[in-house]
């Protein structure tokens, strides 16, 4: 896929109204506009950044039904979400990673209480079951999590969830879109929607950020997916609309993984403040977080507070016989959930269901309000379901509960990297035998190699070197102060690929350095 062809796709449409128009690339709208365009809907995805820019990029990698979830009581979303993390690992198996969770437990009735609340959870699980949960001895514990603190250890609780690359999903739905024949662009910005003289929403108006150039886009239905930005285009409907997102700021600390040298994950049920920490490895690295704090400024590159990065050591420093510090962080990264909630309440943003909406105003915008990339599947479905009642459009039933994701193979190594390409592995590869050099990773921090990188910027749609950085690889969140020295390498890889000038080569290399310097410790605590 490449955004010229994408855009050639636009300009042959035309005046000719689309079925669907899709404001949003991150998990939602991608979702969503798989869901049309395998309904056989005339399909256009709009994304004003790059695909999983803000929120789907910057998770905790999990996709799991919520544990915390089941302790709050809410019992509805965590058999929906265990449902559609059985599906998403069926239609995703180079992407979906089925991992083991242990709880270390210092008291005998939390050793109780954890092991009942989570056969609860296998029993949700029904038929999709990762697996079934089990006590551990003190001893069984210590060699599932080495490294964990001994003195008082009860034992722990092993039980079964799933890993993701959250941007590497989208990439793949964005792809998926492309091999069903929809239309989906980035660095494409609505700004403003078209109405009939009725009131009736009837297309967008939108910017090419690039090029500078505007269209005018007629559509039967317009959704709008935007995530914590929904409230802009809808005040862009109604413009005294109240807001209808209460964002929450999740904070993530990136470590060696010598912290917990495993291949198991640990869950640290309790905080300090009540909250649920994870300590997750991912690429080589051990991801540890998240926080939850209420956060009403609205950007794509939220930055952390040192209080939350200190929350986050603290107690993972509790469970860890070696206690982090400033020094081991690799990269810090934080999103923002856009949480659905009434303003003026007093509920805590931990407390807020992660159970989404899709709402639809006079003017007959749908919009679709919270939830979470576990299960952006069933937000699409119900989403294209109102679409195709409002858009009075032929009814097709929702194909994506069995479809495989672009890059799906039954059959992979996953120790192998390039596992997380699925089927597009073995043409890297093929770039790989083109040139030796090729094949050699771009910094002993990471396994990437040029050829990986190439392809990305051929076959992904990346415009800017923090998309190949950030989101096509993963090396800004793996370890920012690494991607910093391969960045003017990359950029100029990305400059010959793209017909680029060094004159753009210098402002990416600035652009990048600003960006780069929240997710780096050393910065944050000046």
């Amino acid at each position: 896929m490449n955004r010229p062809a994408m855009i050639e796709m636009i300009r042959e449409q035309g005046n000719k109204p689309w079925d669907v128009i899709i404001i949003g690339g991150g998990a939602t709208g991608l979702g969503c506009a798989v869901d049309a365009v395998t309904r056989g809907y005339k399909t256009l995805l709009v994304e004003r950044s790059d695909f999983a820019k803000s929120t789907s990029g910057k998770s905790t990698k999990l996709v799991h039904g919520g544990v915390r979830y089941l302790a709050q009581g809410d019992v509805k979303l965590v058999k929906e979400a265990l449902t559609e993390r059985g599906l998403l690992e069926k239609n995703a198996r180079h992407l979906v990673k089925n991992i083991e969770f242990v709880i270390p437990v210092y008291s005998t009735f939390d050793k109780l209480f954890y092991a009942s609340g989570l056969k609860l959870y296998d029993f949700l699980s029904g038929t999709l079951s990762f697996g079934n949960s089990t006590i551990l001895s003190p001893e069984q514990t210590l060699l599932k999590l080495p490294g964990i603190k001994t003195v008082g250890l009860k034992g722990g609780i092993k039980y079964h969830d799933g890993q993701f690359d959250d941007a590497r999903l989208a990439v793949n739905l964005m792809q998926t879109i492309g091999d069903n024949q929809g239309t989906v662009v980035n660095y494409m910005e609505v700004i403003g929607l078209l109405k009939s003289k009725a009131g009736i929403v009837q297309g967008v108006k939108v910017k090419d950020r690039l090029e500078g150039i505007e269209y005018e886009l007629l559509a039967k239905v317009v959704i709008n997916a935007t995530g914590v930005f929904a409230d802009s285009i809808q005040q862009m409907d109604t413009p005294d609309k109240k807001p209808s997102i209460r964002p929450s700021r999740g904070v993530h600390v990136v470590l060696p993984h010598r912290f917990l040298p495993t291949s198991q994950a640990m869950m640290i049920p309790k905080t300090s403040d009540g909250r649920v920490l994870f300590a997750v490895p991912w690429h080589n690295k051990l991801v540890v977080g998240t926080t939850d704090t209420p956060d009403d400024l609205i950007t794509d590159e939220p930055v952390a507070l040192l209080d939350e990065v200190d929350f986050i050591l603290l107690n993972a420093g509790y469970y860890l016989t070696e206690k982090p510090t400033y020094q081991d962080i690799l990269s810090v990264f934080a999103g923002l959930r856009p949480l659905a909630a009434t303003y003026g309440n007093e509920q805590k943003t931990k407390e807020i269901s992660r159970s989404h909406q899709v709402v639809y105003s006079p003017s007959g915008l749908i919009t679709v309000l919270g939830g979470k990339w576990t299960t952006y599947r069933k937000m699409a479905e119900d989403a294209i379901n109102m679409a195709r009642r409002l858009g009075n459009l032929p009814y097709k039933p929702c194909q994506t509960r069995n479809l495989p994701i672009h890059g799906n193979v039954l059959h992979f190594d996953a120790e192998d990297p390039l596992h997380i390409y699925g089927s597009d592995a073995d043409e890297i590869r093929s770039l790989m035998a083109l040139e030796p050099a090729w094949k050699v990773p771009i910094h002993p921090s990471f396994t990437y190699t040029t050829a990986e990188l190439i392809w990305c910027i051929r076959h992904e749609m990346p415009q800017t070197l923090e998309d190949l950085l950030s989101r096509r690889t993963r090396c800004l969140l793996l370890d920012a102060k690494a991607a910093l020295e391969i960045a003017p390498k990359v950029a100029h890889i990305m400059a010959e690929e793209l017909k680029k000038d060094d004159v753009w080569v210098k402002s990416q290399l600035h652009q990048f350095s600003q960006i780069a310097s929240g997710y780096l410790i050393a910065e944050l605590s000046k």
